[in-house]
């Protein structure tokens, strides 16, 4: 489904994505993970359109959508969750979830609000309430929320447990496999390492600006250089 290809991406003169090769196969949920500063929003912020790489391609459903804007990328069933999560603070949680179909013209809008209120319970109590007055977990879920509302194809989830509490933590691990079950790609990059690759098919780990390993997820949770680095000595 996407095919990054030789990313070099720099801000000014500093070369912040050297050589970054990643391949996200439809229907899996990929990770990427890494140290603060290793990359990881970079890619993220290239594969979406918001950064311009130097060198490589980034190729989605067999297209090169190297350079394309963001929008036309949304158009095209990419959705980048930030991290952040960059709610729109002064709107509603109703209007945040319009927002996420800006570019639809189709006669479902309403219904698929519904569906994700469903998902989301907390977000159909509080759709009245400004999205600024959420707590960080409800911000997440409306993150979510907002970006499944463009229907995308692939999802980049960008450390969408960073900050939270570990009960909800757990539950927006939970969301991610129902995202995933529901026919969803999603790229996903994480600082809580073990959550990431204990629901992740796949796992990339970049290290200033390189991808240094690779592999099933299962065993990434089982390779001495990963538990050293990221999961500690245990890995249960």
């Amino acid at each position: 489904m996407l095919k990054v290809s030789g990313i070099e991406t720099f801000y000014g003169k500093i070369q912040a994505l050297k050589n970054v090769n990643l391949v996200v196969e439809q229907g899996q949920i990929v990770t990427l993970l890494g140290a603060n500063g290793a990359g990881k929003t970079t890619t993220m912020k290239t594969i979406a359109g918001l950064l311009k790489p130097q060198k490589g391609t980034v190729e989605f459903l067999g297209e090169n959508i190297t350079g394309m804007r963001p929008d036309q990328l949304v158009r095209k069933g990419i959705a980048l969750v930030p991290e952040g999560r960059a709610i729109l603070s002064t709107m509603t949680v109703l209007e945040n979830l319009e927002m996420g179909a800006f570019h639809r013209n189709d006669k479902d809008i309403k219904k698929d609000i519904e569906n994700v209120m469903q998902q989301f319970p907390i977000l159909k109590e509080r759709e009245d309430q400004l999205g600024g007055t959420l707590s960080g977990g409800q911000q997440q879920m409306l993150a979510i929320a907002r970006a499944l509302l463009s229907k995308p194809k692939l999802l980049l989830l960008d450390e969408p447990s960073m900050g939270l509490a570990p009960l909800i933590v757990a539950d927006i691990f939970k969301m991610i496999r129902e995202i995933k079950d529901s026919g969803t790609t999603v790229l996903l990059v994480e600082q809580n390492a073990k959550q990431a690759l204990k629901v992740a098919d796949y796992g990339y780990v970049m290290e200033t600006g390189k991808i240094i390993i690779n592999g099933e997820a299962s065993n990434l949770l089982e390779d001495p250089r990963v538990v050293e680095a990221y999961l500690g000595k245990k890995t249960s």
